[in-house]
């Protein structure tokens, strides 16, 4: 059996969690303070994912760059491969919040969305 150190962090109190697993499987989760802390656990030792954000670049706005995120979480491992695609985005303004920066970002099935408006620059 192993043993996992977890600080939760599915509600404002951090709890300290201790994980007993065996073969990858959850046995036994203890010191949450609340149900989100098991939940947490169990999630985070057997398909760990997060949200990621980040900015690119935009031309011809009147932002240098927009604020994105993917649009709900993604595996923890794929983080990198989503990176190093976003490395290659220049968006043009106009930009609104909502709008696909990338569709399914490294094969996850997810989409970067835009997360600030960046208007134009008149030319």
């Amino acid at each position: 059996m192993d043993q996992k150190a977890l600080v939760c962090i599915g509600c404002p109190l951090g709890c300290r969690l201790e994980v007993t697993l065996e073969n990858s499987e959850v046995l036994r989760v203890t010191g949450q303070s609340c149900r989100k802390g098991k939940t947490y656990a169990i999630k985070e030792c057997t398909n760990p994912t997060r949200i990621l954000t980040t900015t690119v670049e935009v031309e011809n706005g009147f932002l240098e760059v927009a604020s994105i995120k993917t649009e709900k979480d993604i595996p923890k491992d794929k983080l990198f491969d989503c990176i190093k695609e976003l490395k290659k985005v220049r968006l043009t303004a106009p930009i609104h919040i909502g709008d696909i920066v990338v569709a399914n970002i490294a094969d996850t099935g997810v989409n970067i969305i835009a997360t600030t408006n960046c208007e134009a620059l008149d030319t």
